[in-house]
């Protein structure tokens, strides 16, 4: 059982595309009001995945957290982000290899996890939805049993300037994406683009920062290395999905519907908000305050 003043969680993620999914979990490992339940991976190189978040762990002092490789095929069968270019780290850091990690158990351990402690966990979700589809598929009563659900997901107001309609862990797999949204979880709670965005900071000042930092983030510092070769900023968007589990105000929310589409071959996977739904099972965040989340986050990781 968890103590009372922690927060059970258990992170799917698809760590090592993105640099966010890496930042993210070193912030569950410093935060102390997280019980880090177990980590599930999802995408192309779920194992490799597995490897770098075990990586991330054993920095942090880690060597307990459960961590399982998940499905790398979307729901028409077609792979998912086949790549994982982060994983380019490994050879540097600790971690289990990839063969160590036993394929597609991810599935299984979040039913079972679910089932041991109904109405405790908080499942976050920072990755496509696939591995969240195929349990809630193969266990309709799993998400009633949550005590909430968090995504990384979508876009809902478009709200800032350069932000379409589209978001990647959504779209990556459409169907799985439209099932999750009709799962009856308790607290389904979106963190869109939208909002997401307006928190960032340039490549190089996060890794002179992470390897400041140390711990955890030695790892994140060289994984960050690699993709400053693509992007000039670091985007916040799945630590600020984490960060919200623990500091709720930090964004601003409205409730109502979403919906996915599956018609039209263009926008696949957007999300259709709506807020004036009769029924509305739905949280998204609407605001952010960027300074008080990344005042909240690097004092976090810090240990201050």
């Amino acid at each position: 059982m968890a103590s009372s003043n922690k927060i059970p969680v258990i992170l799917d993620t698809d760590i090592g595309s993105d640099i966010d999914d890496a930042i993210c979990l070193s912030y569950l490992l410093r935060q102390p009001r997280c019980e880090l339940v177990g980590i599930t991976t999802v995408s192309g190189m779920p194992r490799e995945r597995a490897a770098l978040a075990d990586a991330v762990c054993r920095a942090a002092g880690r060597k307990d957290v459960p961590i399982h490789s998940g499905i790398d095929k979307g729901m028409l069968l077609d792979i998912v982000q086949p790549q994982c270019p982060q994983a380019e780290v490994l050879s540097r850091f600790e971690h289990r290899a990839p063969n160590e990690f036993k394929p597609y158990t991810a599935v299984e351990y979040l039913r079972q996890e679910i089932d041991k402690r109904p109405g405790e966990l908080t499942l976050l979700a920072i990755g496509p939805m696939t591995n969240l589809a195929a349990l809630f598929t193969l266990d309709p009563e799993a998400p009633k049993k949550l005590k909430r659900l968090v995504l990384m997901c979508g876009v809902f107001t478009n709200k800032l300037a350069g932000v379409g309609p589209l978001e990647w862990n959504a779209l990556c797999d459409p169907i799985a994406t439209a099932i999750t949204y009709a799962a009856p979880a308790p607290g389904h709670t979106s963190i869109g683009l939208e909002v997401t965005c307006r928190c960032k900071i340039e490549s190089k000042a996060c890794v002179e920062k992470f390897k400041q930092i140390g711990g955890p983030l030695s790892v994140v510092s060289a994984a960050t290395e690699i993709w400053a070769k693509h992007g000039n900023q670091v985007t916040f968007h799945d630590p600020l999905a984490s960060a919200v589990i623990f500091e709720p105000q930090l964004c601003e929310y409205q409730e109502g519907r979403v919906e996915v589409e599956l018609a039209s071959p263009k926008v696949k996977g957007m999300t259709h908000w709506n807020p004036r739904a009769d029924v509305k099972p739905h949280k998204i965040a609407v605001e952010v305050s960027p300074e008080a989340f990344f005042e909240h986050y690097f004092k976090v990781v810090s240990g201050k």
